[in-house]
């Protein structure tokens, strides 16, 4: 059922760009076609039979993907914990995602990025609703801003979504201060909506060339400053995916 499940997406897909190919592929394959696909797809309507069959698949495969619950990991200093893995497999009030200045989501097929993932994952209705939000505002998403989204089909009830600085060369001051307003704007947000707990990824760390060591400890910083004020968020969750990147923190919180 999983398998025709997604040949039928995949058809469907295939479809719209007036394309054929043959799916005579293993089930890895097959997600890898349709990771693609739904990738690359600008943000137009699509029928309500598809949404209605995404949100299955999806919803079952994430289920069978989950591996942590923000609210049970264990606590490094009070509020604040480390957790390393793919931040699409967690179970959380809110994730936060380094978004880009459209906030479509990456449209790359494929593409190794977490942007790529979160709306994989989360599905089509996700791109569709932030084409929305887009459409109403007129104009890019600032740097240091956010706005939120519901997980749809992710194990996350939120995601909010925060387009970090893009470096190039030295860091400089406004860098810095653009970070740290993607972090605080993240858990204002957060907070407004009455979410208990909120994952971080590494914003700006990627293909956005902050450095690595400099951004751990704005983030941290920015938590430090702002858990405090907060009147709902009771847990920070600092996800990480590679060990280097473990270490910086776990080197952070245990200073």
């Amino acid at each position: 059922m999983k398998r025709d499940k997604l040949i039928w997406l995949i058809e469907y897909l295939l479809k719209e760009r007036g394309e054929k190919r043959d799916l005579d592929l293993d089930i890895d394959s097959l997600f890898e076609v349709y990771r693609g696909l739904v990738n690359i797809r600008e943000p137009n309507r699509i029928s309500e039979e598809y949404l209605s069959l995404e949100d299955e698949f999806l919803t079952d495969l994430n289920s069978k993907r989950l591996i942590a619950d923000a609210k049970l990991l264990k606590e490094t200093q009070k509020g604040i914990s480390l957790w390393q893995g793919d931040i699409t497999r967690i179970s959380a009030d809110a994730i936060v995602n380094a978004a880009n200045e459209k906030l479509l989501g990456c449209m790359l097929a494929c593409h190794d990025c977490i942007d790529n993932f979160i709306h994989t994952y989360s599905g089509i209705r996700l791109r569709l609703y932030m084409n929305d939000i887009m459409k109403k505002q007129g104009y890019l998403e600032p740097t240091g801003k956010a706005k939120i989204s519901p997980g749809f089909n992710l194990p996350s009830k939120y995601i909010i979504h925060t387009v970090g600085p893009i470096v190039s060369g030295k860091v400089s001051n406004q860098n810095q201060d653009d970070l740290k307003s993607s972090y605080k704007n993240s858990m204002i947000l957060a907070d407004q909506n009455g979410l208990e707990n909120i994952v971080f990824c590494s914003i700006s760390t990627g293909v956005f060339g902050y450095p690595k060591k400099e951004a751990a400890g704005i983030a941290y910083e920015m938590v430090i400053e702002n858990l405090k004020e907060m009147k709902n968020i009771k847990k920070v969750v600092f996800n990480v995916f590679s060990d280097e990147d473990r270490k910086i923190y776990e080197k952070i919180l245990n200073e």
